[in-house]
């Protein structure tokens, strides 16, 4: 299989699907979004390639099906899919991806496709097979039935979640069965941030609550007062054995039988046992046992991060956690607090080394956050797997029972969102084992120090007040220290990569942003910096991605008043985004032509380009039916693409004037140049350089408005030579100061401007 991979050979390939499929990541690549395919993980059977050669093998592969790809044709008799994962129906055909992410391990397929080399060397995967149209992808062979049952119990805890709140309604399938088709990229972001991501996965603590509820308090389990649902049941200690081990084989069963849900019930029963018997150290081989047993059976094991994880944790649980909660009773901390901390701090001080290798990251909330959520897991835990049970029989009861759980669910979420928007929510850190060595160094430095600091409470109250204003970052004090944002700052360009992200002061914590770059945890952080809570009016200059695609991270945490866009709704996937965005948060959304002026607070700017449209532009805030219809000739001018469409603004602010002119081409520029409002543009004081400083300027415009900055926000070592040299050297030939973000950083402007002020330009760090 690799040899053909190498040959980016044609093959039909019989598969038989190992797991879950998911949507590939949205990703921005230039100016566009990339599209967005099911990922499937298959092993392949038997393959036949363009000389009609066949072979019978058992390799692992990656499915790629783009959108345009039909869905599979069933020809096996009695097949019957699960209904599919949150997802929208793609492609030509509308029911294509929705079948393709419907489908359930076991199912055996026959497609056709190209076979190309794994993106990484050493990966259990051993081919990437990009599945095409033509041979039609057909099912051979339907799941076999333990599946089937899984794949029904899931998807009635999806029915049962359906009408819950937006983050419950994503999280309880993942906190159950380790279903995450509903997490967003922006949850997920946040529950990486703060080290809450293995609440998304199934664990052993999972396993561990559920036969707690069992058998009671592990510590009594095998007392004759024991106390939870078994002995209510008349069950004797055999029988609740033999009742916990079929809980557990249908806790495997339906959160799918794959080497981490395994590694989970052997860790899980592993920890329960260690707590049950009281004799933690003894222990210690049994987890050595579990975890050999299991590399033996799925050898890939060895090289996982994700078993790696779970088995210092456990380890940390059984070896660490005692004799610290022991610590922490000492000090007069009540006992399960103290279990509870001694838990979470013994597993974040193991696992932090291996994250930090993972994410170039350390989170300095992780502990607190894990404290705050673990009150709620257990409750969610328990309320989700009655109504995954209950969904089958008894729906109206499967959906109460799933509102109770909603309420824990969305209070773990919160956490994650209010950990994630603290702006010292974590720090870079060295992403090599290098970099993990120093950050256990420095975790057992810090443990060391603990055990004499905890003997003194004022210090411990001075570094606990250190770290709380560490984490929070109060914007008073982050701008005496770090001189950003500087305290009179009018105009703040935001790095954010290849693309676009600017903010205009408009008052205390308020600020009107234009346009939102292509990532929205780089543009959140900048606003985050500058202390925009509030926005007032948010402009996306046009529709491309390296404009729009960050929108999430703009309305994360914030009031937006309204959105105003161009009128030229291309390309139609992100104008469609947008609009999808808004109307989830009820926001506005206008349109834009030449001729409007505005003000808000120290503000004002009148729009310059688009040209009007055929009927006069809404100067309302009402939210329209839909994203504007494309482009109709507004004032005799057809643009060439939505970048002549972009939204171009003159802005004064205390006395500067600003010129933000998106990513308009010289034809745009041009017909600028020959409208009213060009007798405007000469000597600004700032110019935001148009398309990234690319070579396609007019040379004419950049000489009327001969500005004294120039600013350009583009992406380090970006493909596409931006800022062109030729563009540069006009703006330095023409008096200006040339900044770029790839180079000197996020920018601020201050200032009075016009002739007889000054105009200065801060760099952020």
């Amino acid at each position: 299989m690799p040899e053909l991979a190498r040959r980016f050979t044609t093959v039909t390939a019989e598969a038989e699907v190992t797991g879950d499929p998911w949507l590939s990541r949205p990703r921005v690549l230039g100016d566009h979004a990339a599209p967005v395919a099911v990922l499937l993980r298959a092993e392949v059977r038997g393959i036949e390639d363009a000389d009609g050669r066949r072979v019978r093998t058992r390799t692992p592969v990656l499915l790629i099906v783009d959108a345009d790809v039909p869905a599979p044709e069933e020809r096996a008799v009695g097949l019957r899919r699960a209904a599919p994962p949150s997802a929208g129906a793609g492609g030509n055909r509308p029911d294509g991806r929705a079948a393709w992410l419907a489908l359930v391990p076991s199912t055996r397929l026959q497609v056709g496709g190209r076979l190309a080399p794994a993106l990484t060397g050493g990966d259990r995967t051993a081919a990437v097979l990009r599945v095409r149209v033509r041979p039609k992808p057909r099912i051979v062979a339907g799941p076999n039935g333990p599946q089937r049952l899984a794949a029904r119990l899931r998807a009635g805890l999806r029915e049962a979640t359906e009408g819950l709140p937006g983050d419950a309604r994503a999280l309880l399938p993942g906190l159950v069965v380790g279903d995450t088709s509903r997490i967003t990229p922006e949850l997920d972001h946040a529950f990486q941030e703060t080290d809450l991501a293995h609440t998304l996965a199934v664990s052993g603590s999972n396993l561990t609550i559920l036969l707690a509820l069992l058998i009671g308090p592990p510590g009594l389990a095998r007392q004759a007062e024991r106390r939870g649902l078994a002995p209510r049941l008349g069950l004797s200690l055999r029988a609740t054995a033999l009742f916990a081990g079929a809980l557990t084989l249908g806790f495997v069963v339906v959160c799918r039988p794959d080497p981490s849900v395994l590694r989970a019930a052997a860790c899980g029963a592993v920890a329960l046992l260690a707590l049950a018997t009281g004799r933690r150290r003894s222990l210690v081989p049994a987890l050595a046992t579990a975890v050999l047993l299991l590399v033996l059976y799925d050898p890939w094991l060895a090289r996982s991060y994700g078993f790696l994880l779970s088995v210092l944790a456990t380890g940390a649980l059984l070896l660490l956690a005692p004799g610290w909660s022991e610590a922490l009773r000492r000090c007069r901390v009540p006992p399960q607090p103290a279990e509870a901390l001694a838990a979470a701090a013994a597993a974040q001080a193991v696992c932090a080394p291996v994250v930090a290798v993972l994410s170039a990251r350390v989170s300095l909330v992780a502990v607190p956050c894990n404290l705050l959520a673990e009150v709620a897991v257990a409750p969610a835990t328990v309320l989700g797997f009655a109504a995954l049970a209950t969904a089958p029989v008894l729906m109206p009861a499967a959906k109460a029972l799933a509102w109770c759980a909603s309420w824990p669910a969305g209070w773990i979420a919160g956490i994650a969102r209010t950990g994630s928007a603290l702006p010292g929510a974590g720090v870079d850190w060295p992403g090599s084992w290098a970099g993990a060595l120093a950050l256990a160094m420095v975790t057992v430095a810090v443990v060391l120090a603990g055990r004499r600091l905890v003997r003194h409470p004022w210090w411990c109250g001075v570094l606990g007040v250190l770290l709380v204003l560490l984490v929070t970052r109060p914007a008073p004090l982050t701008r005496v220290i770090t001189g950003w944002p500087p305290p009179d700052w009018r105009f703040a360009m935001c790095d954010v990569g290849q693309g676009d992200a600017t903010v205009l002061a408009a008052g205390e914590g308020a600020g009107v942003v234009v346009d939102a770059g292509p990532d929205p945890a780089l543009v959140d952080q900048c606003l985050r910096q500058l202390g925009i809570t509030r926005v007032p009016l948010l402009v996306l200059t046009h529709f491309h991605a390296d404009h729009v695609a960050g929108l999430p991270g703009v309305l994360r945490g914030r009031s937006v008043a309204a959105i105003e866009t161009t009128g030229f709704a291309e390309p139609a996937d992100q104008a469609e985004f947008v609009r999808r965005e808004a109307a989830a948060r009820h926001i506005p959304v206008t349109t834009a032509a030449a001729g409007e002026e505005r003000r808000t607070g120290p503000l004002t700017w009148r729009v310059l380009w688009p040209p009007p449209r055929d009927r006069p532009p809404s100067t309302g805030m009402r939210v329209p039916q839909a994203v504007p219809p494309p482009w109709p000739g507004g004032a005799g001018f057809e643009p060439d693409g939505p970048n002549d469409a972009s939204v171009a603004l003159l802005v004064r602010t205390g006395g500067l004037r600003l010129l933000l002119l998106g990513d308009l081409e010289p034809p745009a520029q041009q017909a600028l140049l020959r409208s009213s409002s060009a007798a405007g543009l000469a000597g600004v004081d700032v110019l935001k350089v148009a398309h990234h400083g690319s070579a396609y300027q007019d040379p004419e415009l950049i000489r009327l408005a001969a500005p004294r900055v120039a600013l350009v926000s583009v992406g380090a070592g970006n493909p596409y030579g931006h800022p062109a040299p030729g563009t540069v050297a006009a703006l330095r030939t023409g008096g200006a100061v040339v900044l770029r973000t790839d180079r000197d950083g996020p920018l601020a402007v201050t200032g009075t401007g016009g002739g007889n002020g000054s105009v200065h330009v801060t760099r952020g760090n």
